[in-house]
Parts: structure tokens; C-alpha cells; sequence
């Protein structure tokens, strides 16, 4: 993982209080959302191997770049990891956005299913 910004130490040692000021400042500075998500990846991860709470670490802030901006790669990569999050509205909103092709294929397929189920049961009530 490269720095951004924060080093490993740092993102391992600080308190949520400080890193959460720190990452907010870095990516209105930057606008780099990339490295980011990396950041707040490494937290989540910190929150399973420590006791400290770190769930839903700039819960706006991640909203806002899932949301907001252009999606990426990064994005479609880790945004599983931030299921929690979202709201369920948002959720769909968000996984339509970041697979718009996986999303339009799913929706032609469930309109084609429906209509080959529907008119065989609708030939046979004409029977």
C-alpha cells in the first residue's frame, strides 16, 4: 500500500478522532477518492484485528464519494466492503452505477423470463 498522505504507523497508531480529521483534510485537498477508500480499507481492517471501534469511519464522506463522483475501478473493487454504509435505496442506486452493463443485462433478462413464463400459463387457461 502506498502512502498517501498517512503512513502505515499512522494509520495504525492514531486515534479515530485525529484519523478521521486527517482523511477528511487529505481528500477535500486532493480529491483523490482512490487512495481514500485504501485508507479507510486499512481501518476496517485495524477495527477486526483491534478493539478499538472503528466502524462506519466518515460514514459521509464515503457516501459522498461512492455517490458523488465518477466511478472507478477502486470503486467497483472495494465497495462491498462499505455495504454498511448505504442505506438499501442506495445501495441499489450505487450498484447500478458502478455495473450500469450488469444491471441493464439483469433487468432484459428478468422481462424475458416473466414473459416466458406468463404465456404458457396463459395458453393453457385457453385450453
Amino acid at each position: 500500500m502506498k502512502e498517501h498522505g498517512l503512513s502505515r504507523q499512522q494509520l495504525f497508531k492514531l486515534s479515530r478522532r485525529t484519523l478521521e480529521k486527517r482523511i477528511r483534510t487529505f481528500y477535500y485537498e486532493t480529491t483523490d477518492g482512490k487512495a481514500t477508500i485504501e485508507m479507510l480499507i486499512a481501518l476496517q481492517v485495524r477495527e477486526e484485528l483491534c478493539d478499538e471501534d472503528f466502524s462506519n469511519v466518515l460514514r459521509a464522506l464515503v457516501q459522498h464519494i461512492f455517490l458523488k463522483t465518477r466511478s472507478t475501478a477502486v470503486m467497483r473493487r472495494y465497495y462491498l466492503y462499505f455495504g454498511e454504509y448505504f442505506e438499501k435505496k442506495d445501495w441499489q442506486l450505487l450498484s447500478i452505477k458502478l455495473f450500469p452493463t450488469q444491471t441493464f443485462i439483469a433487468e432484459k433478462l428478468e422481462q424475458l423470463y416473466t414473459q416466458v413464463i406468463k404465456r404458457p400459463l396463459a395458453g393453457l387457461a385457453e385450453s
